[in-house]
Parts: structure tokens; sequence; C-alpha cells
């Protein structure tokens, strides 16, 4: 028998072992999980920009300041860019590894979620895009600057709680966010309340523009509970209306 013969010609001339493929099916599998951890992140980042964008949108909005509200416009083609990015990750990981279960979950979950996000970012541009409109005036009269600037500061607060919840995966702190809207519902509500008035003296077209910044507000926060709830369905595989917050009381208890 011939050397060839003795070693095999499949390990002669290929040369790989049971160890190699097992080394070379870890190393696939590590960067499969370091791609999706990678799209957790960019989610956790577009959070974070539209976050800053809806504050910074308000501030803009009340001192009607220009340069402030161009700043925002243009930062929003950086969310649009991620999102682009974190879609052709996900459809990439999907025609490779084609997930199951769990994996997949996460990646149509996440898509829905750049989704939820990106929108919420368009809406920061509008509120910047309203202020670019009545410059130099402002679009909020005086009489609801505290109002317009609560809601500002509640829906970046939403979004830095929807950002936490895609880092902890905590559904409970997820559950609150539907809560925590509610607070968005009475202040848009408050809004309409001042526009129905008798004397309400600001004329149709701020009538307008208040009106619109009450939706955009109110809608900006929507999308921040629905990132939310997706997270639950994320992690539970129940949807988030399906689920009891712990140490809510159960009725007839």
């Amino acid at each position: 028998m011939s050397e060839t013969d003795a070693s095999g010609p499949h390990r002669g001339s290929v040369g790989v072992t049971p160890r190699d493929v097992l080394e070379r099916d870890i190393h696939m599998r590590d960067a499969y999980h370091e791609e999706l951890d990678s799209i957790g992140e960019g989610l956790v980042e577009m959070a974070r920009l539209v976050g800053s964008a809806i504050g910074r949108a308000t501030t803009a909005m009340l001192d009607a300041d220009l340069k402030l509200a161009e700043s925002v416009i243009a930062g929003d083609q950086k969310v649009d860019d991620l999102q682009h990015e974190l879609e052709a990750r996900a459809i990439a990981l999907l025609a490779r590894q084609q997930p199951v279960a769990t994996d997949l979950r996460i990646v149509v979950t996440s898509l829905r979620m750049s989704a939820d996000l990106e929108r919420s970012g368009d809406l920061a541009q509008h509120v910047a895009k309203l202020t670019r409109l009545r410059f130099p005036a402002s679009a909020v009269p005086q009489d609801l600057h505290a109002t317009i600037l609560e809601m500002g500061q509640l829906a970046q607060r939403l979004m830095a709680k929807a950002a936490e919840v895609i880092i902890t995966k905590d559904v409970d702190l997820a559950l609150q966010l539907e809560q925590d809207d509610d607070e968005m519902d009475l202040l848009h509500r408050t809004l309409f309340q001042h526009l129905m008035e008798d004397r309400w003296k600001h004329g149709i077209e701020t009538a307008v523009d208040v009106t619109l910044l009450g939706r955009y507000y109110e809608r900006f926060a929507d999308h921040a509970v629905s990132v939310a709830k997706r997270v639950v369905y994320l992690v539970t595989g129940e949807h988030a209306d399906e689920i009891q917050p712990t140490g809510t009381p159960v009725e007839g208890a």
C-alpha cells in the first residue's frame, strides 16, 4: 500500500479534520450572533438619535431658532442611513442563515422596530420644518409654550425609555411605557381644549400649526410605545396586550 493510500485520499488532499469543522461552525455561529447584536446596537443608536432630535426640535420651535431647526432637518439623514444599513444586515442574515424560532423573531421584529424609529425621526423633522416655515416668528403662542415644552420633554423621555428597553429586554419596563403614554394623550387633549375655547385669539393659521404639532408629538410617543411592545414580543413570543405587568392586581382578585 502506498503512502497516499495509507493516509486516505480525502484527508491527504484536503487536510480537514472534525476539529476543523467544529471550529469553523463555532466561528460562523459567533459571527452570526455578533451580527444579531450589531442590529440591536443599531436600533439603540436610532432611538437615541430620534430622542435627541425631538428634544432639539422642540427647543428650536419654542425659541424660533432656525439654525437648530436646520440641524435637526439635516440630521434625519443619519437616521435614514442607519435604517437602510440595518435592513441590509437583516436581509443578509435571512438569506445566509435562514434563522428559525427565536432568531427569526429577532430579525423580523428588529425590522419593524427600525421602521417605527425611522418614522419617529420624520416626526421630529416635521417639528423642525414647521419652525423653519414660520421663522422668524414662533409657530407656538406664548400661552402654549409650557404645554409644548412638556410634550417635547415627555416625548424625549419615552424614547429614552424605549432605548433602555431595547438594551435590557425588560418586559415590565416595556409594558410601563403604554401607561406613561397616557400623559401624552392628556397633554394632547389640553391643546385641543385651548383651540376650542371662545377666547382663542391667535387665528386659523396658528390653530392649524398647533393642531399639527400636537399630532406630531402624540404619534412620536405612539412609536416609542410600539418599539417597547415589539421588544415584549421579541422576548416572550406574546403580544404586549396579552401580558399582565408584574405587580398589577388582577380584576376580581
